[in-house]
């Protein structure tokens, strides 16, 4: 079953960490990456731009209505995903929790929906 980890923190405090502990950071996912890499789990993962760059897009009554920045303001934005396979709900907890942006956010974990249910 394919799950969805989303990872969401605080893009100010993210930012504040200083060099040498992003710089640790990046070296951590890619370890972890690798690793899921080589037990075949991995199937899709982007860091994504900071919520400044998003829009939103919302129809009402027919119209398309655009506005800039995320859909709602909250304390944590999402800053990346990976779409991984995993047996079951719990070895999806176990990547997630694996995940270095963890200790400073969350991990969201969603099953991905399929027409099997």
């Amino acid at each position: 079953m394919q799950y969805l980890l989303m990872i969401y923190s605080n893009e100010q405090e993210f930012a504040a960490l200083g060099t040498d502990a992003l710089s640790a950071m990046t070296q951590e996912y890619t370890q972890f990456t690798t690793s899921i890499v080589q037990a075949g789990q991995l199937k899709a993962a982007d860091r994504l731009k900071p919520v400044s760059s998003a829009s939103t897009v919302r129809v009402r009554n027919g119209k398309v209505l655009i506005t800039d920045g995320p859909f709602a303001e909250t304390r944590e934005q999402l800053g990346g995903y990976y779409l991984v396979e995993a047996k079951n709900l719990d070895e999806a907890l176990a990547i997630a929790g694996r995940i270095p942006g963890a200790r400073y956010g969350s991990v969201e974990v969603r099953p991905i929906w399929t027409p099997e249910g």
